[in-house]
């Protein structure tokens, strides 16, 4: 079984590239954002997801700092990894910002099989705005403004968590600021694969 891994933060364009790349070179794509809800109801011992759905929409957005929302979020914990990996079978693309690099390390059989895409804060933004999802969370709370703010400001830190843990565990990583057409991101990305 081989497993290609492409990791990163919120609006790089992971799912993007990650069907194209299935897509062109007959691979299965796993997408755990669409696995999320499934994983949170069968994840045995994960306090921290209990703990954030027992949260309404303002105590989940508004009334915490964005260091902690980032240091207590589930997903960015690892709670629930487990999961994905037991899902997976024969070669099979998987992406997701879930996929911590610390998590995914002993999973590789190659280094050259995991990226993380590592999106600037503007690029992040720009890419929310053209989706029509920037408020889609924000949205649903008593002060929308403060709310994307929090959101932007945690999605930035855990960006640079992920720059830091790639460069400390010898991974791949691109930034992605725009500079690249979407055709050059997923040759980088296949090229690191060795596709």
């Amino acid at each position: 079984m081989t497993v290609y891994w492409i990791g990163g933060g919120s609006g790089a364009g992971k799912s993007t590239i990650a069907r194209r790349l299935a897509g062109e070179y007959g691979l299965g794509h796993y997408a755990t954002d669409d696995a999320m809800a499934d994983h949170a109801s069968r994840c045995g011992d994960c306090p921290y997801v209990a703990e954030f759905l027992a949260m309404d929409m303002d105590e989940r957005w508004l009334n915490r700092s964005p260091q902690v929302m980032l240091d207590t979020f589930h997903w960015f914990r690892g709670e629930g990894f487990e999961l994905i990996v037991q899902e997976l079978s024969t070669e099979v693309i998987v992406e997701g910002f879930r996929l911590l690099p610390r998590l995914v390390k002993p999973h590789l059989d190659e280094r050259t099989h995991a990226v993380w895409l590592l999106p600037t804060p503007h690029f992040r933004r720009q890419a929310f705005h053209s989706r029509g999802s920037l408020w889609e969370i924000a949205g649903r709370t008593s002060d929308p403004e403060k709310a994307l703010s929090n959101l932007l400001e945690r999605d930035a830190m855990f960006t640079e968590r992920l720059r830091e843990e790639t460069k400390e565990l010898g991974l791949n990583a691109i930034e992605v600021d725009g500079s690249m057409s979407e055709n050059d991101l997923t040759a980088a990305v296949a090229a690191i694969f060795g596709l």
